[in-house]
């Protein structure tokens, strides 16, 4: 079984995130680390590799600039076997579609995916439209936003997942090839040990660009950018209600009227 494991390098949610010049995400190594939901996803692709056999695999992948290949990295220690990092300058700021299809091409260049898991959405963007693009892209069904995972042994590996939506927990199957992305509460993604991380460090990270894909630049060109962003109005504090002349209560149930609370 083969295992591919999509993971992004994003800002530090402490750190202080904005766009540059060219209304673009700043990213930098140094406040930069793997997507959280991400870790979600690689604990999910490992499970599915310990229960796939012996020549089970798990391919750590990501797309963005030298910077990215930490996320891989970081994969590696919890346990991937190898990585594949896309990086080519023509990326600088693809799109949702423009990032699942690059991955869907990376994909097809892994050969013989059996699984494509995800996390259900990079925290940087929030935009979750990713797996359910790469799953058309690939043209795989797709079991998206997963909070409980499961997977039937060989011969048939059939992928069972429950997932809450509108107030409804639902239940769907689906037998390998399969896109999977899941919840932060899917599982308790595994701390490396020393060991691990220094294993890492031997292992294969594959660096590709667009034409080792067989992928044209003009087929990936974002379709949309950022025309302006404003910074976030400081938070104005907090407001004291004194109850010095009695009418505390007042004070507070008009406060709390008027900011639609009640």
């Amino acid at each position: 079984m083969r295992i591919v494991v999509c993971v992004k390098h994003v800002p530090d949610l402490d750190s202080v995130r904005g766009f540059d010049a060219e209304g673009r995400t700043v990213r930098s190594t140094a406040d930069g680390t793997l997507n959280e939901v991400d870790e979600n996803a690689v604990e999910a692709a490992l499970t599915l590799r310990d229960g796939g056999g012996e020549d089970a695999e798990v391919i750590a992948l990501t797309v963005g600039p030298p910077s990215a290949v930490d996320a891989v990295r970081r994969a590696l220690q919890m346990g991937a076997d190898r990585g594949i990092h896309i990086s080519d300058d023509a990326l600088v700021g693809a799109d949702y579609a423009a990032t699942a299809a690059v991955l869907a091409a990376a994909v097809r260049h892994a050969g013989g995916v059996d699984a494509v898991v995800t996390g259900m959405a990079a925290l940087d963007g929030l935009g979750a439209v990713v797996p359910s693009l790469l799953a058309a892209e690939l043209g795989l069904p797709q079991l998206t936003v997963a909070h409980e995972v499961s997977c039937s042994g060989p011969p048939d590996h059939v992928v069972t997942i429950q997932r809450d939506v509108a107030g409804a927990t639902e239940t769907w199957r689906a037998p390998l090839p399969v896109v999977l992305s899941v919840t932060d509460v899917a599982n308790s993604p595994r701390l490396p040990k020393m060991k691990e991380m220094l294993a890492a460090r031997s292992k294969e990270v594959a660096t590709l660009t667009l034409d080792d894909l067989g992928v044209a630049a003009a087929d990936v060109a974002p379709r949309t950018e950022v025309l302006s962003a404003t910074e976030r109005p400081p938070h104005p504090g907090p407001e004291l209600v004194t109850d010095d002349d009695g009418e505390g209560g007042r004070k507070l149930a008009e406060y709390l009227i008027s900011g639609g609370l009640i």
